[in-house]
């Protein structure tokens, strides 16, 4: 899937920023531990397809923005990025991330949240650097409602296969990262309001359509393939689209209320359940979803500048989707 990508036109347009934006993230002083350099190498060495600071750069380019700001806001929007990951990693107990140990595995908890937050803090001086006072709003709102969204996500409540609950959590954990790249790139550039308003949209979009396709592979990839085991949210109780598809066809699957209850059940269980998933039709009402957003994102577009960043985040679009190939 990395081969995939980086031969894809959108990444060609952006090849040559993408290193100047980890350039940035790496950049330390000396007035913090050593120790805190080992952890952010580790971290940025794991992997990942840079698809946020691509989207912030495509998006800054297309609407005219300063390149250095945009390059700096794209390093900021990963390095948040990655501090979630850190946080989100060690409240799921996870001890490997695309095949390689998390922090948590190595260190303590304490040590792992704290330099969570040494991550959130760095990634807010790299938005600060862009010199917008609207940039760091945005960055504020955005970091705001990733928090919220995880305390909402520890203390769910009632209606854990509610549509409406799932958008919103979806929205916090991962679409909001993503209305920020565009909206704080469009916020770099003299863009009209409207624009802006349109460009914010089109991050929400792919965003949300993002995520959905990311709930689906959880349930149709292999573990090698994601990196981590195969319906992973659901073995930690959480509900995504294809399975809330499932329980309005089969509230009556017993598996899947053992599962849900909380109690212990054998691995052959699970796989019976994923099995009956991807059996269902769940899974292509899911990615229907996820493709009306990119649909929609893409005629957003058309109201954009005609240049090759346009036509590359059309082409992010449509991948953002054909990941499920």
């Amino acid at each position: 899937m990395i081969d995939k990508i980086k031969n894809s036109n959108f990444m060609d347009l952006v090849i040559d920023q993408i290193p100047r934006v980890e350039k940035r993230m790496r950049q330390s002083t000396n007035d913090h531990n050593p120790v805190l350099n080992i952890a952010i190498d580790h971290l940025l060495s794991s992997g990942g397809k840079r698809i946020r600071p691509t989207v912030t750069l495509l998006t800054g380019e297309m609407l005219g923005g300063d390149k250095e700001s945009c390059i700096t806001l794209a390093a900021a929007i990963e390095m948040l990025h990655t501090a979630t990951l850190v946080h989100d990693d060690l409240i799921d107990g996870a001890l490997l991330r695309r095949g390689i140990s998390t922090l948590n595995a190595r260190w303590s908890p304490a040590a792992t949240v704290l330099t969570g937050d040494y991550i959130f803090a760095k990634a807010a001086k790299l938005a600060a650097e862009t010199g917008s006072i609207q940039v760091m709003q945005l960055f504020a709102d955005t970091l705001a409602a990733i928090v919220n969204g995880e305390i909402n996500q520890l203390f769910p409540g009632e209606g854990l296969t509610d549509i409406e609950k799932y958008e919103k959590r979806i929205y916090a954990k991962t679409a909001s990262m993503f209305e920020l790249a565009t909206s704080a790139a469009a916020a770099l550039s003299n863009a009209d309001q409207e624009i802006k308003h349109k460009i914010k949209q089109f991050g929400f979009d792919i965003g949300m359509a993002f995520q959905i396709i990311d709930d689906v592979l959880d349930l149709t990839g292999e573990q090698a393939t994601v990196g981590k085991p195969v319906a992973s949210d659901l073995r930690q109780g959480v509900i995504t689209l294809p399975v809330i598809y499932y329980v309005e066809m089969r509230s009556d699957d017993r598996d899947l209320i053992h599962i849900l209850s909380g109690n212990h059940y054998e691995e052959n269980v699970m796989d019976r359940v994923v099995h009956s998933i991807n059996q269902s039709g769940a899974i292509e009402r899911a990615v229907e979803v996820a493709i009306d957003y990119v649909d929609n994102s893409i005629k957003i577009l058309a109201d954009m500048p005609e240049n090759p960043e346009k036509e590359g985040l059309t082409e992010l679009a449509r991948y953002i989707v054909d990941r499920k190939l």
